[in-house]
Parts: C-alpha cells; sequence; structure tokens
C-alpha cells in the first residue's frame, strides 16, 4: 500500500473518531429489519430507556484512557494522560503487560447487580473486550484473557467475569448488552510485527488485508470465533454491540459480519439485536451517539453511551456529574426517543468508585417515583418547551410533561402546560393528586402543591395529562 494511500485512510479515519469519541450514523443510514421478531425486539429496546455501561480492563490500574494510548496516531492526544517518560514502543509493553498485574479480589457481580437494579437501570452493556485485545472471559482463542495463565484473577471464584457479571444481572431481571470491539490490537493477526503500515501504527491492520489475504482470513475466522463463544457459551445475550466501526467491506477490512450475525441468529439467539457502530446498513440495527446527543428527536432506535464522570475508563481523580444533571439528561434523552446507556469505571480492585454508586441510588431515588414518565414512552410532539424546561413524553393518548428545576430554582405555583391536546386532569407522580386546571390564553396551567421555601428544588417533577 502506497503512503499516499495510508495517508487517505488516515484522514477517513479522523472523520470517523475524533478524540476517541465516534461520530454516530444518520437517522437516514438506518435500515428497518425485516425480520418481524427483530422489529418486536427494537420496540422492547426503545422501552428499556436506562442501561448501564462498564469499561473495565487491566488498564484500569494506571487510571488512563482504555486502549486508545496504544495507538501511534492518536499519541496526539490519547497519550496526555502519559506522564511518566515513555515512549511509544515501550508504553505498548508496559501497556500489553498490564494483564500480569490485574488482580480485581474485590469484585463482587451480585453487589454490582443489585445496585444497578436498584438505580432504574434495565440493561447492562459491558465491554466483553476493547480493542487492546484483553478478553474479560474466558476464552479459548488467546492466553490474552482474565482467566489467562498471566493473570493473577484467574485462580478467583469469579475469574470468568462475563460469565458471573451476564448470570447477576440476569437473574435481577436485567437484559445483556455485550461490547465487543472488532478491531484486536494485540493479536499478530490484525497488528502483525514487522509489517508496520508507514512510520506509526494506526487503528486499522498494520498491514493491507487485500495484500495479505491469507493473513486477513486468520483474524476474520479469529473474530468469529470469540463472537461465537459469546454468544454460544454466556446465555441469552440481546444486544451485540460492536466497536471499532472502521472494521468494514468499504474500508477493506471485512469480516463477513452478516455471515456471522446470521448465523448466530439462525441457529442460536433469533432475538438478538445487532448495533454494528457507526457503519449503517442491515447490522446496525441501533444508532449510538457519543458523549452527546442529538439536537432533535430521532424516529430510530438510538442509545447514547455518556459517561458519569468524564472518563469512559476508570480515573483516579475523575468528576461525577451530579444525580440532577444525570436526571435531566436522561429526561432529554427519552423526550427524543433515545436511551442513555450510563457508563460507570469500576475500579481496578473490584469496587465501583463511591461517587458513582451515590449517583445510581439518587437516579434510582427519583425513578422510583417518576419511572412511570420514562419507561416504555415514546416521543411526544412537541418534545420540549422552547426554554427546555419542561420535557415531554407519551404513552398511548396519556402524555407526561416533566418539569426539570435548575439548582437554585424555586417551585412555580402555576405551572404552563401545552395548548395541544384537550387535557381535562393533571396529576403529579408520586402524590397521585388531581392539580386544579384553568384554561389560558396559551393553553392549560396546573396549580401546584405549595413547595417548603426552606427545601432545595426538586431535581424533577413528573405530570400525567389525560
Amino acid at each position: 500500500m502506497t503512503e499516499a494511500k495510508i495517508a487517505e485512510e488516515a484522514v477517513h479515519e479522523e472523520t470517523a473518531v475524533h478524540e476517541g469519541v465516534h461520530n454516530y450514523s444518520s437517522e437516514e443510514e438506518w435500515v428497518k429489519p425485516d425480520d418481524p421478531l427483530l422489529l418486536e425486539r427494537l420496540e422492547w429496546f426503545k422501552d428499556q430507556k436506562l442501561g448501564l455501561m462498564m469499561h473495565w480492563g487491566p488498564y484500569s490500574q494506571l487510571g488512563v484512557v482504555e486502549s486508545w494510548a496504544l495507538s501511534d496516531g492518536d499519541a496526539d492526544w490519547a497519550r496526555d494522560c502519559i506522564d511518566w517518560g515513555v515512549e511509544g514502543e515501550e508504553l505498548k509493553r508496559e501497556y500489553f503487560d498490564l494483564n500480569k498485574t490485574f488482580n480485581p479480589i474485590r469484585f463482587q457481580p451480585e453487589l454490582w447487580a443489585d445496585l444497578a437494579a436498584e438505580g432504574g437501570f434495565k440493561y447492562l452493556n459491558f465491554t466483553t473486550k476493547h480493542h487492546d485485545g484483553f478478553c474479560m472471559w474466558d476464552t479459548h482463542t488467546t492466553d490474552y484473557r482474565i482467566t489467562g495463565p498471566a493473570t493473577p484473577f484467574h485462580r478467583h471464584k469469579y475469574a470468568d467475569i462475563c460469565r458471573n457479571l451476564f448470570d447477576a444481572f440476569r437473574s435481577r431481571g436485567l437484559a445483556i448488552s455485550a461490547y465487543f470491539s472488532k478491531a484486536d490490537w494485540h493479536t499478530p493477526d490484525y497488528w502483525a510485527p514487522g509489517m508496520e503500515r508507514g512510520e506509526k501504527m494506526w487503528r486499522g491492520p498494520s498491514y493491507d488485508p487485500q495484500e495479505y489475504p491469507w493473513l486477513w482470513e486468520k483474524f476474520v475466522k479469529f473474530t468469529h470465533e470469540q463472537i461465537t463463544e459469546l454468544m454460544t457459551r454466556y446465555g441469552r445475550i440481546d444486544v451485540l454491540w460492536l466497536d471499532a466501526g472502521w472494521v468494514n467491506e468499504r474500508r477493506g477490512q471485512d469480516i463477513r459480519l452478516g455471515e456471522l450475525v446470521d448465523g448466530i441468529r439462525r441457529d442460536h439467539q433469533p432475538w438478538l439485536l445487532s448495533a454494528d457502530r457507526t457503519v449503517g446498513g442491515a447490522y446496525e440495527n441501533i444508532i449510538t451517539p457519543e458523549q452527546t446527543l442529538p439536537e432533535r428527536p430521532l424516529n430510530v432506535p438510538w442509545e447514547s453511551c455518556i459517561t458519569m464522570g468524564t472518563s469512559f475508563s476508570f480515573n483516579y481523580e475523575d468528576r461525577y456529574k451530579s444525580v440532577r444533571q444525570l436526571v435531566h439528561l436522561l429526561v432529554e434523552i427519552v423526550a427524543k426517543g433515545g436511551n442513555l446507556a450510563l457508563n460507570v469505571g469500576p475500579q481496578p480492585d473490584g469496587r465501583l468508585p463511591k461517587a458513582a454508586i451515590e449517583r445510581m441510588k439518587g437516579l434510582g431515588a427519583w425513578l422510583k417515583v417518576n419511572g412511570e414518565a420514562i419507561y416504555g414512552t415514546r416521543i411526544c410532539e412537541p418534545y420540549a418547551s422552547a426554554d427546555k424546561k419542561l420535557q415531554f413524553t407519551r404513552k398511548g393518548d396519556v402524555v407526561y410533561a416533566i418539569r426539570l428545576y435548575a439548582e437554585g430554582e424555586t417551585v412555580e405555583r402555576e405551572l404552563e402546560l401545552p395548548a395541544n391536546g384537550s387535557f381535562e386532569k393533571a396529576t403529579l407522580l408520586g402524590r397521585e393528586e388531581e392539580l386544579p386546571l384553568r384554561r389560558t390564553e396559551r393553553g392549560l396551567a396546573a396549580t401546584l402543591p405549595e413547595w417548603p421555601a426552606a427545601e432545595e428544588a426538586p431535581i424533577a417533577l413528573a405530570f400525567r395529562l389525560e
């Protein structure tokens, strides 16, 4: 491959991923499945609204960005946190050796599942393998795994982390979304030693698959075997969530995904949804914005993956969003027709950070009162008031108005409600008392219960309009 072609691919790649944050496919790129079961499952997915995402692996020991520091092409941003004076090749050696010290002996899958259920989460999206290639399940394809002989945790009763997590979350009624990176920077079938393309390693394979088809075929078989293990040995999987969108047929990296997913659906898990991120087409059943929200509602299945703090992986000095911020974020996403996959980075010792636990419990407390206005709802026009303080959802003929309050804001005595719809009854969720209504020039106004002046403004109040 010529240097010009390499440069062209690097530019194309930068438009797809910037500083580790992926762009997302447009609504127009979404392809509606033909299978009635998949359509039914997509409606199920749209009902869930809140998922718990987790990026966890040996990299958590360093408190640095997951995987990306390995890519020379991303050094300008991904190595900002590398402050101990190592160059790229030495950094890669140190990083790939982190499995030898990864020993999260305080890992309690049952506790994680209890916290997720208490927090109102409906599914788990867990990183079975990130771009660095370290497998968090008992794979038979490589020793670079959590149960590998070089990893001290392999003797632990919870060593097969994916199995224990998936079983614990399912037992609480939560669904499973399995994150899997299509790229693998550890296997020599993708980054082949001595076959670097140009002076620096990039996110893609170190060789041109068209020039070395036999080597690429080894990688394809390796990938198929890994995904098949997860889809056949780890119980029911609801979503196969595929990252590394640069691995696709258009980019000359055809892993024959359709052949794989179709086979799994035919022989093992007919209900399986797939999220082939940023690729579009028949296997991106769910569109996945990252660290952002669409400006307007989307009428296709979508899920924003957003960090509770500033980092997807564990960061020792991370700053977490407040419960108020998280509730407001969830409400806006739901009003726009999406789900929130809220990411928490577990600590290297196997615990969840205390700040994350506090936020999860706070989110659950709000949802326990107001979840009726969130779960199972659909887009309601208008989805928000002009000032965005009111957000709307619906279930059939019932409309929910959710009033978001900023910190320090006072609760009004009367709340203006939308003019569209002939509502005759307004109920404040949590109190189940009918509110007095009066007609105004702009619609309806509901008289709210008196809020004690000494109390902090509520995070958000939800109203049922009938």
